[in-house]
């Protein structure tokens, strides 16, 4: 037995209610559950109505598999539980004393919960399929999928959202600097996501910004504080990484800027060359050359196609044709592909847009961020395809949004209980009385 299901009992009433009574004897008449806790401070529920005996009681109700959990958690030394006026246990195999020294009344739910839906919730959370549904998710109408897919959307977006908003506090509440730092972390994508954010530290956005009508001086500074200056097996530099590495030195002492970034900073280990930090910090920089304001850029963005052509920019010749320095590529990358763009309008743009609703209370922009997810072609991966041939919609990205995070919220943990789809499932276990 798990306190999750517990909850859910409790939650949605799924229990035997005829002549309820506490474990000391006294009549117990549930007027109303409370309001389910979702944090990890204080009771499960508050604000629940319940009649004891002759006495309507107004407080908290706490959850426990066993009645002992109530002392091991130390809950009677805790003032936020002094408000409890129910604990409601799987199993009460001792009694449990409130701070003052008198009975906690005790709910045991042993035995008044359906068999049928015990064995669902058990069926669900110890199967041994990635998708704990998978066998029945196609009993399950469409509509409640939507429904949660919608749900599992929105958490994610808030979530990114959040980390977004942490960096803005961080920043002194500066939303260009924010913007600067989260587009950069976008560009280094998974593997190089801490590279770029460094970056942006030894390279504040006041320097950038200085130096963004001097493209040559802007290469510099930027591939300098990279560390990216200098080829590698005591090759001769090059006659333009010679100019270049000149002009940085000259700004470096000029600005006194911190040390760059050192070699380990950047991961190369199984990425393609199209993806090599070099090759990513050259179409960086194109960007940052071509967008003199970053946020009200992309705020001007009014579709897929804005968006495309906002980070569709060229960098210098010499980053299309080396993947580092020294390195020519057999191929040219003229410009970043168009599932790198996508890419980054998933991680960067929508959760800006996110955050920005929030930090200016705009649920508009919370509505184009949902819209501009709507407009991207679906993301195909290992945890998308675990969903193929469930009945689940998936022909978008904010689809694929919305699954990334039904998998890891709900599905990967087994939080089947807390899920419209487990839910419904349940449901169907229940008596007819």
């Amino acid at each position: 037995m798990k306190e999750d299901f517990l909850h859910y009992i409790w939650r949605y009433q799924y229990f035997r209610k005829e002549q309820l009574r506490t474990s000391a004897g006294e009549e117990l008449l549930v007027l109303h559950p409370g309001f389910y806790n979702r944090s990890d401070a204080g009771p499960d529920f508050t604000g629940a109505r319940l009649k004891i005996g002759d006495t309507e009681w107004v407080g908290s109700v706490e959850i426990h598999v066993k009645a002992s959990d109530w002392r091991r958690h130390q809950h009677q030394h805790d003032d936020k539980y002094n408000q409890v006026i129910l604990h409601v246990v799987w199993e009460e195999e001792e009694m449990v004393w409130r701070e003052e020294g008198t009975p906690m009344p005790t709910l045991e739910l042993q035995g008044k919960i359906a068999l049928p839906l015990q064995a669902k919730y058990q069926e669900l959370t110890w199967s041994k399929e990635e998708i704990p549904c998978a066998a029945q998710a196609m009993e399950v109408d469409r509509l409640y999928k939507s429904a949660m897919m919608d749900r599992t959307l929105l958490a994610r977006l808030e979530a990114k959202a959040k980390l977004v908003l942490e960096r803005l506090v961080q920043n002194r509440q500066d939303w260009e600097t924010t913007v600067y730092q989260t587009l950069a972390a976008g560009f280094g994508f998974k593997v190089n996501q801490e590279g770029f954010l460094r970056l942006t530290q030894v390279l504040p956005l006041n320097l950038v910004n200085r130096y963004r009508s001097s493209p040559k001086q802007l290469e510099a500074l930027l591939l300098g504080q990279a560390g990216m200056l200098k080829t590698k097996g005591g090759q001769e530099p090059e006659a333009y990484l010679l100019d270049l590495t000149k002009e940085y030195h000259y700004l470096s002492q000029k600005h006194t800027l911190p040390k760059p970034l050192p070699p380990a900073a950047w991961n190369f280990l199984r990425l393609r060359p199209s993806n090599f930090p070099a090759v990513r910090l050259g179409q960086f920089l194109a960007v940052l050359q071509a967008q003199p304001h970053l946020w009200s850029g992309m705020v001007a963005c009014e579709n897929k196609e804005d968006y495309f052509r906002f980070f569709r920019q060229a960098p210098p010749l010499y980053w299309q044709q080396h993947y580092a320095p020294g390195r020519p590529s057999a191929q040219p990358f003229a410009t970043i592909g168009e599932e790198s763009i996508q890419g980054l309008l998933i991680n960067v743009v929508a959760p800006l847009l996110m955050a920005y609703s929030r930090r200016m209370d705009n649920v508009a922009y919370q509505e184009k961020a949902v819209e501009l997810l709507e407009s991207l072609g679906k993301e195909q991966n290992k945890v998308t395809r675990l969903y193929s041939g469930l009945g689940f919609p998936h022909t978008c990205a904010s689809d694929s949004q919305a699954l990334l995070g039904l998998y890891q919220t709900y599905c990967a943990p087994r939080k089947c209980v807390h899920c419209v789809i487990g839910h419904r499932l349940m449901k169907q276990n229940l008596p007819t009385a």
